[in-house]
């Protein structure tokens, strides 16, 4: 489906987003597909900085050996393992022996948070990531993931609720990077109505992004709808068009009216 539509979005995306970074993709196989090859790390290594390189157009395969940190291996469904004492470590630490990210105010709220989080299991060996213009005949997505400053999350986070009644088209789970740019879409796209993952606000992943960008990840389900509705939403109108006149001229950090 996504190679059906790949020359349709490049065009609707040049005309209504310009210059705007080309969105990257990922799914699961068990074929050893030409890619970059990956090393294990010799310590900790965000896999978004992995995930970096398909945005330069490198096509990339992980699988549970090449991951760095244990929470990657877990949002990209490789273990439900987690490294003893977690609770402590997302919360207040553990004196004289962890160091707390102080992410939740205590190890019992960690606790619950673990208990509704979704289980998921990924499906074959390997996940690769790509970015869309190298899409493949071949290739099947699970989601497509943008990195995105704020005029271009505007008009994804408008164009993905363009066709629905409900508000809440988009969601924004807390959780790890990886984990929103991975597992949330992942099972949104297993889901009825699936709905987009605004993402990457994890304090610990945001040094492998630029400060003014965010991700937004679309279930490949959600994403073919919009990409059908592009010419007739709001990215034909005259609001949209002052957007993408900033977006073209470098100004993006600055309203109209700015002096």
């Amino acid at each position: 489906m996504a190679f059906k539509i790949k020359d349709a979005f490049l065009e609707r995306w040049s005309r209504y987003f310009g210059r705007a970074e080309l969105p990257i993709v990922f799914f699961y196989t068990d074929q050893e597909i030409e890619a970059e090859t990956i090393t294990p790390p010799q310590g900790h290594r965000c896999v978004i900085a992995d995930i970096a390189k398909a945005r330069r157009g490198r096509t990339v395969r992980l699988d549970a050996t090449s991951l760095g940190c244990s929470g990657a291996r877990n949002y990209l469904g490789f273990s439900r393992e987690r490294m003893p004492d977690f609770e402590y470590f997302l919360s207040c630490g553990i004196p004289g022996r962890m160091e707390g990210e102080r992410y939740k105010k205590t190890p019992e709220l960690v606790r619950q948070f673990l208990a509704n989080a979704p289980e998921f299991e990924a499906p074959a060996r390997f996940v690769v990531f790509k970015r869309w213009d190298t899409l493949e005949p071949s290739d099947e997505p699970e989601a497509v993931i943008f990195f995105a400053s704020a005029d271009v999350l505007s008009g994804l986070f408008t164009l993905a609720n363009f066709e629905e009644a409900d508000p809440f088209g988009v969601i924004t789970p807390f959780a790890a990077g990886c984990g929103t740019m991975v597992e949330y879409p992942y099972l949104e796209n297993r889901s009825q109505r699936p709905r987009a993952v605004l993402g990457s606000f994890d304090v610990s992943a945001r040094p492998c992004l630029r400060s003014d960008e965010l991700t937004f990840a679309v279930p490949m389900k959600r994403f073919v709808r919009m990409v059908e509705n592009m010419d007739e939403s709001f990215l034909i109108a005259h609001d949209w068009e002052k957007v993408r006149r900033r977006m073209d001229s470098g100004k993006s950090g600055r309203s109209e009216t700015t002096p």
